[in-house]
């Protein structure tokens, strides 16, 4: 077989695999323990600059 020729075979296997996957409803994250900390001590002015500087790049 050539590369990148179609097998049939391999194709309804992972075809099987896939249709077997079980979803129940346990998979839901229903709520989020923890905390998020967002560091804003650079004003605006100074993200904005360092911002160009990147695009500058």
């Amino acid at each position: 077989m050539s590369m990148g020729a179609y097998d049939e075979d391999e194709h309804e296997r992972r075809e099987r695999k896939n249709s077997d996957v079980d979803l129940s409803e346990d998979d839901d994250r229903t709520a989020y323990h923890g905390e998020v900390e967002y560091d804003s001590s650079d004003s605006t002015e100074e993200l904005l600059d360092q911002f160009e500087q990147i695009k500058s790049s």
